[in-house]
Protein backbone atom coordinates (compact mmCIF):
# COMPACT_ATOMS: atom_id res chain seq x y z
CA UNK A 1 0.00 0.00 0.00
CA UNK A 2 1.29 3.49 -0.87
CA UNK A 3 1.44 5.88 1.58
CA UNK A 4 0.89 9.35 1.07
CA UNK A 5 3.35 12.15 2.21
CA UNK A 6 1.64 14.41 3.45
CA UNK A 7 4.30 17.07 2.92
CA UNK A 8 3.32 20.83 2.72
CA UNK A 9 5.14 21.69 -0.51
CA UNK A 10 2.82 18.13 -1.65
CA UNK A 11 -0.28 19.32 0.12
CA UNK A 12 -0.68 22.76 -1.17
CA UNK A 13 1.70 22.70 -4.34
CA UNK A 14 0.36 26.16 -5.91
CA UNK A 15 1.54 27.78 -2.84
CA UNK A 16 5.49 26.41 -3.38
CA UNK A 17 7.00 29.96 -3.46
CA UNK A 18 5.07 31.15 -0.64
CA UNK A 19 6.10 28.34 1.82
CA UNK A 20 9.65 29.09 0.91
CA UNK A 21 9.10 32.74 1.33
CA UNK A 22 7.41 32.40 4.62
CA UNK A 23 10.33 29.55 6.20
CA UNK A 24 12.59 32.25 6.03
CA UNK A 25 10.17 35.44 6.49
CA UNK A 26 8.00 34.66 9.24
CA UNK A 27 9.03 33.17 12.47
CA UNK A 28 5.31 32.27 13.12
CA UNK A 29 5.51 30.16 10.10
CA UNK A 30 8.42 28.90 10.92
CA UNK A 31 7.73 27.32 13.95
CA UNK A 32 4.19 25.77 12.43
CA UNK A 33 5.84 24.40 9.26
CA UNK A 34 8.68 22.79 11.50
CA UNK A 35 6.04 21.52 13.65
CA UNK A 36 3.53 20.20 11.18
CA UNK A 37 6.47 18.55 9.60
CA UNK A 38 6.91 16.65 13.12
CA UNK A 39 3.96 15.82 13.71
CA UNK A 40 3.55 14.61 9.76
CA UNK A 41 6.56 12.72 10.35
CA UNK A 42 5.06 10.52 13.31
CA UNK A 43 1.59 9.72 11.58
CA UNK A 44 4.24 8.79 8.32
CA UNK A 45 6.56 6.77 11.03
CA UNK A 46 3.25 4.85 12.79
CA UNK A 47 1.75 4.03 8.94
CA UNK A 48 5.02 2.69 7.39
CA UNK A 49 6.55 0.68 10.30
CA UNK A 50 3.55 -0.63 12.00
CA UNK A 51 4.11 1.29 15.20
CA UNK A 52 1.92 0.30 18.28
CA UNK A 53 -0.47 2.95 19.23
CA UNK A 54 -3.81 2.86 20.20
CA UNK A 55 -6.43 3.86 17.35
CA UNK A 56 -7.24 6.95 19.90
CA UNK A 57 -4.01 8.02 20.20
CA UNK A 58 -3.46 7.61 16.43
CA UNK A 59 -6.63 9.86 15.78
CA UNK A 60 -5.73 12.25 17.65
CA UNK A 61 -2.05 12.26 15.77
CA UNK A 62 -4.03 12.65 12.99
CA UNK A 63 -6.33 15.62 14.30
CA UNK A 64 -3.78 17.59 15.31
CA UNK A 65 -1.90 17.24 12.03
CA UNK A 66 -5.27 18.55 10.31
CA UNK A 67 -5.35 21.33 12.87
CA UNK A 68 -1.45 22.78 11.83
CA UNK A 69 -2.53 22.43 7.97
CA UNK A 70 -5.59 24.21 8.26
CA UNK A 71 -2.95 27.44 10.31
CA UNK A 72 -0.51 27.22 7.80
CA UNK A 73 -3.08 27.40 5.10
CA UNK A 74 -4.96 30.10 6.63
CA UNK A 75 -0.65 31.68 6.66
CA UNK A 76 -0.86 31.08 3.02
CA UNK A 77 -3.50 32.68 1.93
CA UNK A 78 -3.22 35.86 3.96
CA UNK A 79 0.36 35.49 2.83
CA UNK A 80 -0.51 35.42 -1.30
CA UNK A 81 -0.04 38.56 -3.30
CA UNK A 82 -3.52 39.84 -4.84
Amino acid sequence: MKIDSHDLPDEFPEYKNEILRLKTDDQRFALLYHEYHKVNTEVRNVEEHDVPISDLAFEELKKHRLKLKDEVYAMLLEARPV
